[in-house]
């Protein structure tokens, strides 16, 4: 052991805690004990693609992105801007997505059918009023469909561009598959299977995506400003660095986000990577004790 082992385990240690208190809550570790370690039948298992992706520190950049490309429906962002209270409780509503991936991936399949119903029942009371006067519902399954082609594709593009091991061909089918699982439950028809289908689903929602004030407002808020101390800012611009660089082309114009391709390959993407490498660092620890 060299002199500088202890003060890097105490710096992962301290990087590990700050991330599990902001993604998961002051109570993240007990819940996490229930979604672990309570017995019974799960749908995924260690082995399974959706297991790797969603276990993965490629889930930070992923997770900027999904929220960027869901912005782009307009009647999905007045949904959020509305009820989410992304502003006023940025990291409660980080918390609860997190949670419910985390039990719908890694539970039970009990606990992960509960969750499911706990979010159908609040998507039922979201509905109002967009700018412009169209009325939008949270369980509209067309909204759902686009809100669940948005994560899928981000979860995987991120994966496959940050991740140690990248997904084959086929495992990459094989994620979308099962994270067509979960949608279909939650209310989603017929959720693409196959990464061609997703590519396709998200194709054909391009005609309604505009870049509204509210989904330039909700970029800026979550790439110039978030609610974050300043010493935590450099590291969670990498990783917004990394989310952006993976955007598709056509998603920045509409967000006023440049299209800068020498620079995001020459520093965009190794800057996101570099962030994601140092998250999974700081997170191995209990990644080990977990499976071990």
């Amino acid at each position: 052991m060299t002199v500088l082992d202890p003060v890097l385990e105490r710096a992962r240690h301290q990087m590990a805690s700050a991330l599990r208190s902001k993604v998961a809550g002051e109570d993240g570790p007990e819940k996490a004990k229930v979604i672990w370690e309570s017995e019974g039948p799960r749908w995924f298992t260690p082995q399974d693609p959706i297991w790797r992706v969603h276990a993965d520190a490629s889930m930070f950049p992923a997770g900027i992105r999904a929220l960027l490309l869901q912005s782009l429906h307009p009647l999905a962002m007045a949904g959020v801007a509305g009820h989410s209270g992304y502003k006023g409780d940025p990291w409660g509503r980080l918390q609860r997505t997190s949670e419910f991936l985390a039990t719908t991936t890694f539970g039970t399949i009990e606990a992960a059918e509960a969750q499911i119903a706990r979010v159908r029942s609040i998507h039922e009371r979201v509905r109002g009023k967009a700018p412009g006067g169209r009325p939008y519902a949270a369980s509209d399954p067309h909204l759902l469909a686009w809100v669940h082609a948005a994560e899928a594709d981000s979860f995987l593009t991120a994966f496959q561009r940050y991740a140690t091991q990248p997904l084959t061909a086929r495992e990459a089918d094989r994620y979308v598959e099962q994270a067509a699982v979960v949608a279909s439950r939650l209310g989603v028809p017929q959720p693409p299977t196959s990464v061609s289908d997703l590519v396709d689903v998200i194709e054909s929602y391009r005609p309604e995506l505009s870049g509204t004030p509210e989904a330039r407002e909700a970029a800026r808020f979550l790439l110039v400003h978030p609610p974050l101390p300043w010493a935590a800012r450099p590291g969670y611009a990498a990783l917004a660095a990394g989310a952006v660089a993976i955007l598709p082309r056509w998603a920045r114009g509409p967000l006023r986000l440049p299209w800068l391709p020498v620079t995001e390959r020459l520093v965009g993407r190794p800057v996101g990577g570099v962030a994601t490498s140092v998250v999974r660092w700081a997170m191995q620890p209990a990644r080990e004790q977990r499976h071990g």
